[in-house]
């Protein structure tokens, strides 16, 4: 198949992209810049010039593939509503391009993102195959600029890597090489209307990533009570203690995914994240 990818220079995207190209497809990337074309000229893609702004790119871009694949998402937390538009827009213009076709639309799923999911859901009544794909919050690997890395940064500057309570609250994790897996075998054989669970680890407690980050930066670990957690955490605060155990057992078995790179407490001790 020949795939339009949004996002494809991404950390996950660029991920994506390789899987597609392993497997035979030819992939045709969005992308911004000419740094971003020559990624994809190297990574043995192709680039469509554009943006998530660029409505009538997106529409020819779609219209010209076999199937798309949307994970272009602008992370302004400065207006998080703006975004959301944005990709609603965006999720419009390509699905209104691939009505009738019967081809593949996957989409990424993101949180307040109802309108999008909705508006890509729609599609499956007027011919699109769309499917939703929710990855885990912790998508690990090199190159990671996440949360994970977000906790390595704040254990250095505080001296201490820390959890809430008693950190046994679990934060469900995925590969990212085994996230790009999962979106081309949503473009191949997803129904229409699936909603897909990214997830590898179904939990992995708070405590144990804390301790692996206090190991390596041999800094000590350490308990601190819920009220403290936004002052030590800053915005990840109210997520470090939260208990978010998530299943990819039914989507393994819809679609025979099986993740089979490390998991995060193994990842984590291979060193990568700590190299700097």
């Amino acid at each position: 198949m020949k795939i339009f990818v949004t996002g494809a220079t991404g950390y996950i995207g660029s991920a994506v992209v390789g899987e597609l190209i392993r497997a035979g497809h030819r992939v045709v990337g969005l992308t911004r810049s000419d740094r971003g074309a020559a990624a994809l000229a190297e990574a043995g893609a192709e680039a469509h010039a554009g943006s998530l702004e660029d409505l009538d790119g997106l529409r020819s871009g779609a219209a010209a593939a076999d199937g798309v694949i949307h994970l272009a998402f602008r992370h302004d937390f400065s207006d998080f509503a703006g975004s959301l538009g944005m990709d609603l827009r965006a999720v419009e213009a390509m699905g209104e391009a691939l009505k009738g076709s019967g081809k593949p639309f996957v989409m990424t799923a993101h949180a307040n993102g109802e309108a999008s999911e909705q508006a890509a859901l729609a599609l499956t009544s007027q011919g699109v195959r769309a499917s939703i794909v929710s990855l885990a919050p912790t998508v690990h690997g090199e190159g990671d600029k996440g949360f994970v890395p977000r906790l390595i940064d704040i254990a250095r500057e505080k001296g201490a890597a820390a959890y809430v309570g008693d950190g046994t609250n679990r934060w469900p994790a995925v590969h990212r090489l085994d996230a790009a897996t999962l979106f081309r075998l949503a473009a191949e054989s997803a129904p229409a209307g699936a909603r897909l669970d990214g997830v590898h680890d179904e939990g992995v407690p708070f405590r144990d990533i804390a301790s692996i980050i206090g190991k390596r930066l041999n800094v000590p670990t350490v308990s601190i009570p819920r009220e403290e957690a936004s002052a030590h955490f800053g915005f990840l605060g109210m997520l470090a203690g939260l208990d978010i155990p998530r299943s990819s057992a039914q989507t393994q078995a819809l679609l025979g995914w099986r993740p089979v790179h490390a998991a995060l407490i193994p990842d984590l001790e291979q060193g990568h994240y700590f190299s700097k």
